[in-house]
């Protein structure tokens, strides 16, 4: 199977965890893109989604399924989003499409995490992928100077803002054991509006395309 098929495996299995009637979280991303057009067959079935940005927004649009705001929002049983990496215990590394702080604010929302990727994105520790982190423009320099103190090697986005207006850092040469920790650190650096790291709130099911089908692994 190509990756776009094992995405699409995903995005199909992944309409058996939406409940009828209510309003669902929908992430960004390739497999997320493939998810949204899996939705539209069940449209009738949900009452909306809440966007992690404007690229899926103008999808779930498209597709004739409202979009709201998550300040008119009382409940989300159900966030699906994708992930650059996910660890053995449902820590993540996300926001290689840039919508990491929106992702990270539904995810915390939502009363469940299901996590769609392909096993190409299965890891033993986190960090291989290059780690996001979106920082007010401002303190980049100030923000570059902290990471690397952490052992880390942030680059610049280059020609890219976020939703919100802000840039974003790639930090690449993190071993990450510990993404608890590193999460908490990197968040408390003035100026970092989010890091990528998702293991506070990680995933609390992944739903893995392989060539043998859809797997389901459960988190605690």
């Amino acid at each position: 199977m190509t990756q776009d098929e094992l995405k699409q495996a995903v995005a199909q299995a992944a309409l058996r965890q939406i409940p009828q009637d209510q309003i669902i979280g929908v992430g960004t991303g390739s497999t997320v893109n493939f998810f949204i057009d899996a939705l539209a067959t069940i449209k009738h079935k949900v009452r909306g989604a809440v966007s992690s940005s404007e690229r899926s927004t103008e999808r779930l649009k498209a597709h004739g399924i409202a979009v709201l705001d998550l300040n008119d929002v009382d409940r989300i049983p159900v966030y699906v989003d994708g992930a650059d990496e996910i660890d053995a215990s449902g820590a993540m590394i996300k926001g290689g499409g840039g919508a990491l702080t929106r992702e990270k604010i539904i995810a915390e929302a939502a009363d469940r995490f299901v996590c769609i990727v392909d096993a190409s994105k299965l890891v033993s520790t986190l960090g291989k992928f290059p780690l996001p982190v979106e920082v007010v423009p401002m303190a980049r320099e100030l923000v570059a100077r902290r990471l690397r103190a952490l052992g880390g090697d942030p680059r610049l986005r280059k020609d890219y803002l976020t939703d919100n207006g802000n840039i974003i850092l790639d930090v690449h040469g993190l071993t990450i054991s510990r993404p608890r920790e590193l999460e908490t650190s990197i968040n408390q650096i003035p100026g970092v509006v989010t890091v990528g790291l998702f293991a506070h709130r990680g995933a609390d099911v992944a739903l893995v395309g392989t060539p043998g089908g859809v797997q389901e692994h459960a988190y605690l």
